[in-house]
């Protein structure tokens, strides 16, 4: 029975290997436990994304608030109740892949609605914590020596706004994106066409031209959305199309490459996966939980500017080397 049980666990995984040790062992048992609960009570598994976003962008008012430097208990508290907030929203966020694994109702909606969910929390996340900077900089301003005065305060407030919007649009947003994007390639290689979700910008671009506007206006909005977020995937990775392209080229498909081929690609991207399971939610949140806690949210910006930054410029250079080193074989 417990192997039963285990067996039907592992189906509605990925892959092991796209997972980092605190999401195979804990956060992914927790999602199995709460997708068979949600089976059986008829849920589809783009309810329980939906479910997430609503949860998720709810953390947003308790980190609004300052932590123990400027609430005291009550303040960290109610930090400590964003972190569970958001930490519930991801388990969701998981759990409808596992869901969908599990009740075979996989989804093209079901995909874009899971790339949109770290957005829709974040968004009113850092919206909320430019209030918070407002109200709460005494901290920064000690440590930078600054004059604690209103104009001052204003001045603060519009270039730290500048770095949330930098850090989320220009830095988190993609940094995510190329990480999906990693894990479906390792998909990819790992099981073939059918065991990853390795969607092309053209295949996305015909489906929206094949559907009808009459009726689907919303429909085709979240198609128009998918197709940007396939082809910027695209975009950061050109080795990588390249090789695809040369291997379409050689063998009539990419899945048609050679075992030594797919080896090579197999092994590089194993070297890669930890580093990229750092581009995802458990230890980029982790940092932000940090960083709020010990009240200093701008802190957060800057990690994700220069720390995260270097991070995703090191996967995808070595990756992409790995890439065209492969191509020149061919």
């Amino acid at each position: 029975m417990f192997k039963d049980l285990k067996k039907k666990y592992k189906a509605t995984l990925k892959s092991s290997e796209t997972e980092d040790w605190l999401d195979y062992r804990v956060v992914r048992p927790l999602c199995y436990f709460l997708a068979v609960i949600f089976a059986k009570l008829n849920i589809h598994p783009n309810t329980v994304t939906i479910a997430s976003m609503f949860i998720g962008a709810a953390s947003s008012v308790f980190f609004m608030h300052g932590s123990f430097y400027y609430e005291g208990w009550s303040g960290f508290w109610l930090n400590v109740i964003g972190v569970l907030l958001l930490c519930v929203a991801d388990l969701f966020d998981c759990t409808d892949g596992q869901l969908a694994r599990l009740t075979g109702k996989k989804s093209r909606l079901g995909r874009i609605l899971d790339g949109m969910a770290g957005f829709t929390w974040f968004i009113p996340i850092y919206v909320l914590l430019m209030v918070r900077f407002y109200h709460y900089h005494s901290l920064e301003f000690g440590l930078l020596g600054i004059p604690d005065t209103e104009q001052n305060a204003l001045i603060a407030t519009a270039v730290v706004t500048a770095l949330a919007l930098y850090s989320g649009f220009v830095c988190m947003g993609p940094q995510q994106r190329v990480a999906d994007y990693y894990i479906q390639i390792h998909l990819f290689m790992l099981k073939g066409e059918k065991g990853s979700e390795l969607d092309t910008s053209e295949q996305q671009q015909k489906t929206y031209d094949e559907t009808p506007s009459e009726g689907n206006r919303l429909w085709k909005y979240f198609l128009k959305t998918y197709v940007d977020y396939t082809r910027k995937q695209e975009k950061d990775t050109p080795e990588f199309q390249k090789l695809m392209a040369a291997l379409r080229q050689k063998y009539g498909s990419a899945g048609n490459m050679p075992d030594e081929i797919r080896g090579e690609l197999l092994q590089e991207s194993r070297r890669i996966m930890p580093w990229n399971a750092m581009l995802t939610f458990n230890f980029r949140s982790a940092m932000f939980f940090l960083f709020c806690l010990i009240d200093l949210p701008v802190g957060n910006f800057l990690f994700e500017i220069i720390g995260m930054g270097l991070l995703t410029y090191c996967i995808i250079r070595h990756h992409e080397a790995r890439c065209r080193s492969i191509r020149m074989k061919i």
